[in-house]
């Protein structure tokens, strides 16, 4: 009944009530950081917690990084997948067994030599105290009271180190079993996990993503690659240096101190400081140490100058304040392990804060200076090379 009726008061109804589109939650700045602060904890937390399990991903993940080239070659030779994963893994497993077998050695006369160098240790100590005592009246301290306190300290320190040292142990174990299970795995699933991250892109940015995919893998396996052959090449140049000067354990402290050489300002300065004391020790000559520190100072020289910039180039480069920071968080996250993945993790950042224009800042927070300034001039100005650059601070001379 009434059908009019019923559509005016159906046409007043839907019209008194007006169609408003839901208001915008505004978070404050307060809490849009507190959130952040949160997740950051939680991501920390979770990180060292599962330090068992992602380690041994991480450095497998590095190193299928580096051995991808090596399969990719082999496999263009027609070898099967299984077969070129395998042949990388075991070219990795002697480089590493040749490494340990030398420094092994030098580690075994360190250890022989350890009572005779605390010996001559303990004769310039008493020297250096008749000196202070005779110069600045200074109390002398007794062989005896010096090695008491040093057992005391040891003795209260012992267990710490005996607990830490079997930790390492295990950890070491379990990661060199899981490691080349891990590479194995990243090798031979490559395009299906590529395929896996796919599925979460749309259809017509997959060409944008594939190109930075593969723009990211090669900066970090050039990156990650140039530092080794920096690492190589320094390390041959100590070594020639210190074989000169008769040093002893010449090759021990000569790859030490280029792996040292990898912490910006602190790394050179516990490479030289080490082998120049072992020196002074056994020779009794501060000349001989003198001259031991001036080898590892020309070769960083050398290295900052002309090796690292002609063998990485401008490709990604690391501030010494972040890499610092992120050798502290490292140690401070994960021990030494964490030390020796922070330099190339924070590389894996920056490239991918350099990929993505809402990180950039980051990136460029994370990037040195003089790349900053290269890539200003690389717009107008071809990049030049390792001679080219030689030639142009000649000029400038």
């Amino acid at each position: 009944m009434f059908p009019h009726l019923i559509a005016r008061t159906g046409t007043r109804a839907t019209s008194a009530v007006p169609h408003t589109a839901p208001a915008e939650v505004k978070q404050l700045p307060v809490v849009h950081y507190t959130f952040l602060l949160l997740g950051a904890s939680l991501l920390v937390f979770v990180l060292h917690k599962l330090d068992g399990i992602l380690l041994p991903l991480f450095f497998a993940a590095l190193l299928a990084v580096l051995l991808l080239p090596i399969v990719l070659r082999l496999e263009k030779w027609g070898w099967p997948p299984v077969l070129a994963i395998i042949a990388a893994l075991l070219v990795m497993v002697l480089a590493i067994s040749v490494l340990i077998v030398l420094f092994g050695t030098q580690l075994l006369e360190l250890r022989t030599e350890l009572p005779l160098l605390q010996q001559k240790l303990l004769v310039l100590f008493d020297q250096g105290q008749q000196w202070a005592h005779q110069r600045f009246g200074l109390e002398v301290m007794s062989k005896e009271e010096l090695i008491d306190s040093s057992m005391k300290s040891f003795k209260k320190s012992a267990g710490g180190y005996l607990g830490t040292t079997l930790s390492t142990t295990a950890g070491v174990l379990s990661v060199l079993t899981l490691v080349p299970i891990y590479i194995f795995c990243f090798l031979y699933y490559r395009d299906h996990m590529r395929q896996f991250m796919f599925r979460f892109i749309a259809p017509d940015k997959r060409t944008a993503v594939l190109t930075t995919m593969d723009n990211i893998q090669s900066v970090v396996q050039a990156y990650i690659s140039g530092l080794l052959t920096v690492i190589l090449i320094v390390a041959v140049l100590n070594a020639v240096g210190l074989l000169v000067l008769n040093v002893k354990f010449a090759i021990f402290f000569a790859a030490f101190a280029s792996v040292m050489a990898v912490i910006p300002y602190i790394g050179i300065m516990v490479g030289a400081a080490i082998p120049a004391l072992v020196t002074l020790v056994e020779t009794g000559s501060p000349a001989r140490a003198a001259a031991v520190v001036g080898v590892f100072l020309v070769v960083q020289f050398l290295e900052g100058n002309f090796i690292t910039p002609m063998v990485t180039g401008s490709k990604v480069s690391i501030n010494p304040m972040a890499a610092i920071v992120a050798l502290i968080l490292g140690g401070e996250l994960w021990g030494t392990a964490g030390m020796i993945l922070s330099i190339p993790l924070v590389a894996v950042l920056k490239v991918v804060f350099d990929a993505n224009k809402s990180l950039e800042p980051w990136g460029f927070l994370l990037g040195d200076i003089s790349d900053m300034d290269e890539s200003h001039q690389h717009r107008a100005v071809p990049k030049l090379g390792f001679f080219g650059k030689a030639v142009r601070m000649v000029k400038k001379m």
